[in-house]
């Protein structure tokens, strides 16, 4: 993996992957971490499961108020496009720039998934992002000497303090602390 990749870490309001509610993001470039952006987001559809407020403790009050996700999306490009691509020239496109740095997750098929499915809610283009997964990372890496591989778990094993667990800007900061410690 290169030395610059975007953590990227969602919270869901309910079942549909679509149905994000808060978006943490860590951009690391040369392997420092070079910015972070946090939002809440109006989901789509909009109801919290009891469940998923359990989890992360959002609910409509926190999110009636909030952007809807293209207009969080467009905020986050502007600000990846200052960190990696400030020397670009402002006609290219920018979601193809954007998906030459990799995201990381920590089972990245849910983030991934959640990606894609708000993209085609709001019907936007999806380019092509690559995603890597700590936690695949950590099973090959730790094997069977952690007693599990969750994110709190895996971050401590990696030396990194995991305190807001479920806050999207928390677990994306410890994935990306994972992420610089095994990948």
């Amino acid at each position: 993996m290169t030395n610059n990749f975007i953590a990227i870490d969602f919270e869901t309001a309910n079942q549909e992957p679509s149905s994000v509610c808060s978006v943490g993001v860590v951009m690391v470039r040369n392997r420092q971490v070079a910015d972070s952006f946090y939002s809440l987001i109006q989901p789509e559809p909009n109801y919290y499961s009891y469940w998923c407020q359990r989890v992360h403790g959002l609910s409509c009050q926190d999110t009636d108020d909030a952007s809807v996700f293209p207009k969080v999306w467009e905020q986050l490009e502007e600000r990846i496009m200052d960190v990696f691509f400030s020397d670009q020239l402002a006609f290219e496109n920018r979601r193809d720039l954007i998906a030459n740095v990799p995201f990381v997750a920590h089972n990245a098929r849910f983030d991934e998934g959640c990606l894609k499915a708000v993209f085609k809610v709001y019907q936007m283009d999806y380019p092509d992002y690559r995603f890597y997964d700590t936690l695949t990372a950590s099973r090959r890496q730790f094997g069977q000497r952690l007693p599990n591989h969750q994110l709190q778990t895996v971050a401590a094993a990696c030396g990194y303090d995991l305190t807001h667990h479920h806050h999207a800007l928390a677990d994306a900061e410890a994935c990306a602390a994972i992420a610089l410690y095994l990948l």
